[in-house]
């Protein structure tokens, strides 16, 4: 059994804890805590052992009344990987102290490429990070841009690909930020880092990105545009994408219409918290003009790296192959594997 520990039960933590849990080859030592809250107390009732961030929170949840076992750094000791899940730009503050503890750690894609070196999407790049001491998780936009362009360049080839993001504002129980009545340029510089990001992961051709953000709360959407190396009809590209891992094509005339219909999706499908874990493809927006293929993706930001940081611990931890830790995780998560 692999021991993990979740350092940070925010959005992605507590999902990722429950995913840990479905693994049979993993055991969820712990995750830990900052103050009272009632996402620790439903995390106790579901029998996941809480740890402090440090002594100020442990003291604050003790006088709450949870039951604390101790702090990160005592669940550093119990564990073999460490998954960060803790707020982007604490992984230069965070990486030391697991390195002291000898702990290997999953970071998210809040933190930049440079702090581990390594970024990571599993069906691109999985052997580079075997027997790794730390891996980069790339963010939620950045491992669906991979997954896309990742199962065409293994059939007709990508020469360039241009990406424009409408990006949700925030996440839905985030009361705090915006925009309301507005469209925000992310940035009014270009390109995006969305690019760069996904050249962490994926050699061999340019990717050119531009980003806003919406007044939404649910899921990206990318409308793309990709210059194929060799001639493909639609017919190839879709093909290619249906035969790829986490990928997802629906259809208008089925009555997907916008992203709202995505997330019906998944509750009509019973997901947990009504999350995708796929990267989701209009089949009838793929459209092949000359050398140029175009195509709508949606990426639920909430979801879409779960997957990825169980596989980035499998291949820390070592003895696995892409292909076996992928379909031991989607089928633990209900992810319908090609």
């Amino acid at each position: 059994m692999i021991r993990v520990g979740i350092n940070g039960y925010g959005t992605i933590g507590k999902r990722v804890a429950d995913a840990v849990r479905k693994q049979k080859d993993m055991e969820l030592v712990g995750v830990t805590a900052v103050h009272p809250h009632y996402k620790y107390t439903l995390a106790q009732q579901k029998g996941i052992p809480l740890y402090a961030v440090e002594m100020k929170s442990l003291e604050a949840m003790r006088a709450s009344g949870a039951n604390i076992r101790g702090t990160l750094n005592d669940l550093l000791q119990r564990v073999d990987v460490v998954i960060d899940a803790s707020p982007g730009d604490t992984g230069e503050t965070n990486k030391p102290i697991y390195e002291q503890a000898g702990v290997k750690a999953v970071f998210q894609g809040g933190e930049e490429h440079g702090l581990t070196g390594l970024s990571f999407v599993a069906q691109c790049n999985f052997e580079d990070a075997v027997g790794k001491s730390m891996v980069r998780v790339v963010s939620c936009n950045t491992t669906g841009l991979c997954r896309t362009l990742n199962a065409i360049n293994k059939g007709p080839g990508i020469s360039t690909a241009r990406a424009v993001l409408a990006r949700r504002a925030t996440d839905p129980d985030d009361v705090k930020k915006g925009p309301i009545d507005a469209v925000v340029l992310d940035p009014t510089t270009l390109p995006s880092h969305h690019g760069p990001d996904v050249l962490s992961v994926l050699k061999g051709f340019d990717v050119v990105t531009m980003a806003f953000k919406i007044p939404t709360t649910h899921l990206h959407l990318h409308s793309l545009i990709i210059t194929l190396k060799k001639p493909a009809a639609k017919e190839d590209l879709v093909a290619a994408l249906q035969h790829a891992p986490r990928m997802m094509l629906v259809e208008g005339k089925a009555g997907f219409k916008s992203t709202a219909s995505i997330m019906d999706l998944a509750r009509e499908m019973g997901r947990p918290r009504n999350d995708i874990y796929e990267a989701t493809v209009w089949k009838d927006s793929v459209t092949v003009v000359g050398s140029d293929a175009y195509m709508f993706l949606a990426v639920h930001q909430e979801a879409i790296v779960v997957p990825e940081n169980i596989d980035a611990v499998r291949a820390l931890s070592g003895g696995y192959s892409r292909d076996q830790s992928i379909k031991l995780t989607d089928e633990s998560l209900g992810i319908p594997h090609p």
